[in-house]
């Protein structure tokens, strides 16, 4: 059972640096210390260094051995990389989905309301975490287990939520109003 508590615990460390970094309140070059994260968080070092395992693979951050880790500048282009790959591995998802799901979309209609619904309300983090939802549930309805780790892979979470956040674009469709 701690295993599974380990892991809510790292993806909540990771969250709550992700969020930092999209903010700016963590910059390019900050050091980002296990033990000064594990006391502010009031918990042990072991899910920080899972943490910042993670946004490392995500190429957010950057770290040497027996040193601290820093914030990695991500540039446009390192986020660029991701879409086209991402684009082809949900149009193989989306039509073997199609196919699997034999029009149950029940999730993804849930998905899109809370996508609605949050951006009426104005609330970006929850908007991000229905679109999310709605493209994992995608290539999950494919039912390939090789395609959701190679979708997972990609970190799709950061190129969306920078998407987001580097742009001035309007989060609610005029027709979302209605």
């Amino acid at each position: 059972m701690s295993a599974v508590a380990r892991t809510v615990l790292r993806e909540q460390i990771k969250e709550i640096l992700l969020e930092r970094i999209l903010r700016g309140d963590l910059r390019p070059g900050d050091l980002l210390v296990e033990t000064r994260i594990a006391t502010e968080l009031g918990t042990s070092q072991a899910p920080v260094r899972e943490a910042l395992r993670d946004l490392e693979l995500l190429r957010l951050v950057e770290s040497q051995p027996f040193r601290s880790a820093r914030v990695r500048e991500v540039t446009d282009d390192d986020l660029l990389d991701v879409f086209p790959v991402r684009a082809v591995l949900e149009e193989l998802a989306a039509r073997l989905a199609a196919q699997r799901l034999e029009g149950n979309v029940a999730t993804l209609e849930a998905e899109v309301e809370g996508m609605r619904k949050a951006a009426v309300a104005g609330d970006t983090k929850t908007q991000l975490h229905h679109d999310i939802g709605f493209h994992k549930a995608v290539v999950q309805g494919a039912d390939n287990e090789a395609l959701l780790a190679a979708w997972l892979a990609l970190g799709i979470e950061v190129p969306t939520a920078f998407g987001v956040f580097w742009t001035s674009t309007s989060l609610v469709p005029s027709r979302a109003l209605k």
